[in-house]
């Protein structure tokens, strides 16, 4: 086989790159080691910014987005028992985020790949990538047991933190800028309808909460726990005790108890590569970079990536002319640092170190009372949650 973009992974920065390469008429195979539905139900992000939202439905992929995505202009901050609103969307001139599931946008973009007819393989076994530096790179892997090989024009190896297109860049080819925090979330999914209808951060004495939702049936919740914690320690009455123990205020908010269905513990931390290319192998999402969840920005990061290389690809094919290529890592990364400084300051703002002191503590409420009485910090704060502008236009 050959095409011209192989695509290594089949979540949002796979399907997304595939779809836009679809609509510049470029072909690509989208090669995947997990199940359809695998990858399908894996519950992830759910908040999407204003510019990802424009993108899907520019792309022809939002119809279902914007009928059941839920629309938020403002988020709260809670803190000594009180919340504070910040009106996003009068703070950054009309722009707002929606909360749609990661699974959510994975079902749409999977259906628009298929209707495509361009190939898509799921449980591709043994995957590797060769000859990144010639002109021709090679993908090899097996379906149904049957070895394949596809040559391809360029590899975008968008197949997260644990795949294996960033460990085929050359030895001594790239840097990784790591850092693990001190602990992990607590995350659930509940049957109970919203309490409020926009986001609560919590910076609690116990430790941080957060409040958010996938429909208005179902409730998603995180606890700060730590990074090790066994979740079979964590029954669903100790759950919620510690839940309305965190979030509960003084103006009478509390979450709504539900059964709960799905609950784990993810470990949470910062990871940069540098360069996102090496030869004919482009890195793109979670396989380049990995952001804590506290500033919602892994997916858009992701879908930002592939905005770069589908446009430098697409100038590429036109015009034979690849300085787009030469410069994705560089305006790529511009982005990626932006969005880790800010999910870092979002973390360190609203967690409790394990070592902190009371001087710490003290700061962070300090912090928390300025960004929530200031308009120029409410608005700094807002326009990053919201998205950053593009580096590159959106057609």
């Amino acid at each position: 086989m050959h095409t011209q973009v192989a695509i290594i992974g089949a979540g949002p920065a796979g399907l997304l790159l595939g779809h836009l390469l679809h609509l510049r008429g470029i072909d690509s195979v989208i090669v995947e080691n997990r199940s359809r539905d695998y990858v399908i139900e894996r519950v992830r992000a759910g908040v999407l910014e204003q510019w990802t939202v424009d993108l899907m439905i520019a792309m022809g992929v939002g119809q279902r987005l914007q009928h059941e995505g839920l629309r938020h202009e403002g988020l709260y901050f809670s803190f000594n028992g009180q919340r504070h609103h910040i009106h996003l969307t009068e703070l950054t001139g009309g722009k707002s985020i929606t909360v749609y599931g990661q699974n959510e946008v994975v079902k749409d973009l999977i259906d628009a790949r298929l209707a495509t007819g361009r190939p898509l393989y799921f449980e591709a076994a043994n995957v590797a990538v060769a000859d990144i530096d010639s002109t021709r790179p090679v993908v090899r892997f097996q379906v149904d047991g049957q070895d394949q090989e596809l040559t391809c024009d360029y590899i975008a190896g968008c197949d997260g933190f644990h795949g294996i297109c960033r460990p085929g860049f050359p030895a001594g080819s790239l840097t990784g800028f790591d850092r693990v925090y001190p602990f992990g979330w607590l995350g659930i999914l509940a049957e109970a309808a919203p309490s409020s209808d926009e986001l609560v951060y919590t910076y609690h004495e116990r430790g941080f909460a957060l409040f958010s939702m996938r429909s208005p049936k179902v409730t998603r919740l995180y606890l700060q726990v730590p990074p090790e914690e066994d979740i079979a320690l964590w029954s669903d009455d100790r759950i919620w005790d510690e839940m309305l123990r965190r979030m509960s205020t003084v103006d009478g908010f509390k979450p709504n108890v539900g059964p709960i269905f799905q609950k784990g513990v993810t470990p949470m931390r910062s990871y940069v590569a540098e360069p996102m290319r090496h030869g004919r192998l482009f890195l793109a999402g979670d396989s380049a970079h990995i952001v804590p969840p506290t500033g919602a920005k892994g997916l858009n990061l992701a879908a930002a990536d592939v905005v770069v290389l589908a446009k430098a690809l697409g100038q590429f094919y036109k015009s034979n002319s690849a300085q787009g290529l030469d410069q994705y890592s560089d305006i790529c990364l511009r982005r990626v640092w932006k969005a880790q400084r800010f999910s870092w300051w979002m973390t360190q703002t609203l967690h409790r170190a394990p070592d902190e002191s009371p001087f710490d503590h003290r700061r962070q409420i300090a912090d928390l009372d300025y960004i929530t009485g200031s308009r120029a910090a409410m608005t700094s704060m807002a326009e990053n949650y919201v998205g950053l502008p593009m580096d590159v236009d959106l057609g």
